[in-house]
């Protein structure tokens, strides 16, 4: 597969995004989330201006990234929660790379020091991508939640920029 165009999302893209996620939700090893928020929820949740999709030369929607603020405290202005899915039929074809590397540039570009995310330890190539972009395991939260009746852990990994917040 060529390097896929990343743009920003846009709300019309909801529908391709929300299937993509819904893959990862059914896969088991991507969220403890089981449904679909609505675009209204979901967009409250997520920075506008870090929030991008990847596609294909007919513009479908083949992933996405976006990131959440970490807290609403003005000390922690530049850490940002991230959540990075590619569509199965897309999965080891750089789709996830491409997205990962402009999330990266475009969140240092706006100051943003820290990038943050929760995975599951199963999740094997999530860890691989997300330590290929500089993420280090920070820590792990033993069954910190059920998915699906079933006692799960979540492994930290945060990715500190060398450039942004030096």
């Amino acid at each position: 597969m060529t390097t896929p165009a990343i743009r920003t999302m846009l709300e019309t893209d909801w529908s391709e995004v929300s299937a993509i996620y819904f893959e990862g939700m059914q896969g088991g090893n991507a969220t403890f989330q089981q449904q679909i928020p609505a675009w209204e929820d979901w967009n409250r949740g997520h920075l506008q201006e870090l929030r991008f999709v990847a596609v294909d030369a007919h513009n479908a929607v083949l992933g996405w990234v976006a990131v959440s603020p970490y807290s609403s405290r003005p000390v922690y202005r530049g850490v940002v929660e991230l959540s990075i899915y590619v569509s199965s039929r897309a999965q080891r074809s750089g789709v996830g790379d491409a997205l990962m590397q402009h999330l990266v540039e475009q969140s240092e570009l706006l100051g943003f020091w820290t990038l943050y995310t929760g995975i599951f330890p199963e999740n094997a190539g999530s860890v691989r991508l997300h330590q290929k972009h500089g993420f280090q395991l920070v820590g792990r939260r033993e069954r910190i939640g059920q998915l699906r009746g079933v006692w799960r852990d979540v492994c930290l990994y945060e990715r500190r920029s060398k450039v942004a917040g030096c």
